[in-house]
């Protein structure tokens, strides 16, 4: 539940920009890569967090999460990932072989899209001088059979990271603007920063380079511990507490309300969700039960509604996505 929200929100972070600095939102669905399965207490959890981040994205490495959406949600492949260097399959080249390192992992995935870290040892020399001249006529030839190289700076203040390598990138291989005025490389070249991504990181992000008139086609994000496994209970203030019970045939509102601190007041009574003017709102005290729109699910031990991953996911898209489906977009 609190996996599913954060990435939902942060989802809706990145529409918002798109929507300003991109001609459509196309890349959407792939605009937030799960990397978190590494960073987890278990496989699953991992399964658990990673089903629900693929609820409002498609781009996963955790495995698990997929194989929970094809076992329990009738989803045959609910997450996708590409090829992509790690720092041990660059660094174990030697400091002085990088451009091989580099090559090899062109070599080794001619086509298609391909991830390379860059960071081991200085991202700007190896943005500027084994991207941006020494491998450079490999990339232009990639794109000629629709490749795409992508990027990855890993350390580092990630606004001024991505500015200063998107800035690099562009001197070496030439922007366009788009209908929009922001700036795009060439289809070929992209960039993904998954270092220290959350959820307020991301909008600085976003929000940086939409300032220095760069779209938000030149990114994607990928996201580990700060999906998977930073956040508790507390995240979101969840909690199931029992709210009626019947004693003896009396029914009895169950709740608690600590004076040492109201904000933990829990509800009380038969509770409904009722939709008012556009908003949910629990109704309680058996209030609002001929509107609640729950549905049971799960009731003494039987299974009464079994959702599939593709009703679920339409129902959490966003609003402004909807808007633009419905417009033909």
């Amino acid at each position: 539940m609190t996996v599913a929200t954060n990435s939902r929100a942060q989802k809706e972070v990145i529409a918002n920009n798109m929507t300003e600095t991109s001609d459509t939102l196309e890349k959407l669905p792939f605009m937030l890569h799960d990397f978190g399965f590494r960073g987890v207490t278990s496989v699953e959890s991992a399964a658990i967090g990673g089903a629900s981040h693929l609820l409002n994205f498609v781009g996963s490495d955790t495995i698990a999460g997929m194989v929970m959406g094809r076992k329990y949600y009738g989803c045959d492949m609910a997450g996708f990932s590409i090829p992509a260097a790690e720092h041990s399959t660059i660094t174990s080249w030697g400091k002085s072989h990088e451009k091989e390192a580099f090559a090899n992992m062109l070599d080794s995935f001619p086509n298609g899209l391909v991830a390379v870290v860059s960071d081991s040892y200085d991202i700007f020399n190896a943005c500027e001088n084994i991207w941006g001249k020494e491998l450079k006529d490999k990339i232009v030839k990639r794109g000629e059979n629709g490749g795409s190289l992508v990027v990855r700076p890993d350390s580092g203040d990630p606004p001024d990271v991505v500015i200063k390598v998107l800035e690099i990138l562009g001197k070496a291989f030439g922007t366009t603007d788009n209908s929009k005025g922001y700036k795009v490389l060439p289809d070929y070249i992209r960039i993904i920063q998954g270092d220290g991504i959350n959820y307020e990181m991301l909008g600085t992000v976003l929000q940086r380079m939409k300032d220095h008139k760069w779209s938000a086609d030149n990114i994607v994000f990928g996201s580990g511990g700060a999906l998977l496994q930073k956040l508790n209970r507390d995240t979101q203030k969840c909690a199931f507490k029992c709210s009626y019970a019947e004693v003896d045939g009396t029914a009895r509102n169950v709740f608690k309300q600590p004076v040492t601190d109201p904000g933990k007041k829990s509800k009380k009574g038969i509770l409904s969700l009722v939709k008012q003017n556009g908003k949910l709102e629990t109704f309680q005290e058996g209030t609002g039960v001929d509107k609640d729109i729950m549905v049971p699910v799960f009731e003494n031990g039987k299974l009464l509604k079994d959702y599939n991953l593709k009703e679920i996911r339409e129902r959490a898209e966003l609003p402004i996505v909807k808007k633009q489906q419905q417009n033909g977009f």
